[in-house]
């Protein structure tokens, strides 16, 4: 946190007070009388006291007008913006300058071309919702592509499973298999008060729960449509838990999410966050190896676990999730709302 510094100029101020003429003393019934001398010698001297008390004041005036001009000089000299730190410039505006947000990415403009990125992002293409197509075999040096899946059909494609049931943590929230859709393009899975559970919130989860991976790359291009529950993109482990990779978890939010990896069986965690519009399409990725977890948005990385202790190495899958938590007073939704995955791209090394 930067610090304010501060500067001030003390400036002696001159004080003059107006001289007052003595009253003439009067006597009852008659003005008392003045010898002629010594009536124009008074006259004399008040003459002269007051040419004495203008020359005073005229002093004064002069001495007032040189410390302002200094007072000008010195304050022009502090504040030239060529010169000074504390010139008119973006870093300083009266204000101290404002900490440093977390890592915030925008979304790419969706255009017949993009520019190079480093880890995939798709491929541009009008016809998809999302206007992204999934990224070519050859997206990421070093792997080949082993999975990939558009959601083209009007069903759940095979090797996905849904969710039933109360997710773990939370006997509050509800799974249904009603909540995950396919249609137009898009995988959905969707929340709304459902009156098969009393109009009680439920939403929809699922995984690829038989396709299980020690170290890999994951690529989902998605969307929420609002705010209020939370939407999990993670790896989950097949046998036991921690470990757990969540490279992308709302909370609830639109305005931000997070990656969190979990480790040990005391479950200590190592949490990232990026601020980014969740309701614009995005490319999420997590590139898992034996010497990093690499996390990418839109094709370029925002956060890394190097740890080696924290790393897994066990065999895991890919899950796609959306839960309420209102009975834990967060996450609560106030509306309808829905995770929609454009595709999924996967890749091994």
């Amino acid at each position: 946190m930067g610090s304010a510094v501060t500067s001030g100029c003390h400036v002696a101020c001159l004080m003059t007070s107006e001289a007052h003429e003595p009253h003439m003393n009067h006597v009852r019934g008659a003005r008392r009388r003045t010898p002629a001398w010594l009536g124009h010698a008074r006259s004399r001297g008040l003459t002269a006291a007051r040419f004495r008390q203008v020359a005073a004041l005229g002093v004064a005036i002069g001495m007032l007008a040189v410390e302002r001009a200094s007072l000008r000089a010195l304050q022009a000299a502090r504040f030239d913006s060529a010169s000074s730190r504390f010139g008119r410039t973006a870093a300083h505006n009266g204000r101290p300058p404002a900490l440093a947000p977390p890592t915030t990415l925008s979304a790419p403009t969706t255009t017949t071309t993009v520019p190079p990125t480093p880890f995939p992002l798709g491929v541009p293409d009008g016809s998809e919702p999302s206007g992204m197509a999934p990224p070519t075999a050859d997206a990421l040096p070093g792997y080949s592509q082993s999975y990939v899946q558009d959601f083209g059909g009007g069903g759940l494609p095979d090797g996905w499973d849904v969710f039933t049931g109360n997710p773990g943590g939370d006997p509050g929230a509800q799974w249904a298999a009603s909540h995950v859709t396919v249609g137009s393009g898009l995988l959905s899975l969707n929340t709304w008060k459902d009156a098969a559970y009393g109009d009680e919130w439920v939403a929809g989860g699922l995984c690829q729960c038989g396709v299980a991976h020690v170290y890999g790359a994951y690529f989902v291009r998605s969307r929420v449509t609002g705010g209020g529950p939370t939407q999990v993109q993670l790896l989950w482990p097949t046998k036991g838990w921690p470990p757990e990779i969540d490279f992308n978890e709302t909370d609830g939010s639109v305005g931000l999410t997070t990656a969190t990896v979990h480790f040990t069986a005391a479950n200590h965690q190592d949490q990232k966050r990026v601020r980014v519009d969740m309701t614009q399409w995005h490319t999420w990725g997590v590139i898992w190896s034996p010497s990093s977890i690499l996390y990418t948005l839109d094709g370029r990385a925002w956060g890394a676990i190097r740890l080696p202790s924290e790393i897994p190495a066990q065999p895991m899958t890919l899950d796609l999730t959306q839960q309420t938590w209102c009975a834990s007073f967060w996450a609560c939704p106030t509306a309808p709302q829905s995770l929609q995955v454009d595709w999924v791209a996967e890749y091994q090394p």
